[in-house]
């Protein structure tokens, strides 16, 4: 015989999952500190300063 299953909580329980899963991808995307943030902005600009350094005009 099949299990019997309270689908007001299997409900709720899907709820609170997927929002554990948004609150591990928010904390990723906008959890980082200011000097995180700058440090990366800085990596950024050296890449594309050494990138276009790197450049070969075409006469």
């Amino acid at each position: 015989m099949a299990e019997v299953i309270n689908f007001n909580k299997a409900r709720k329980a899907k709820a609170k999952e997927a929002g554990k899963t948004a609150a591990v991808e928010n904390r990723a995307r906008f959890g980082r500190t200011k000097t995180e943030k700058s440090l990366d902005e800085a990596r950024a600009e050296k890449a594309e300063r050494a990138l276009d350094q790197a450049k070969l005009d075409k006469d």
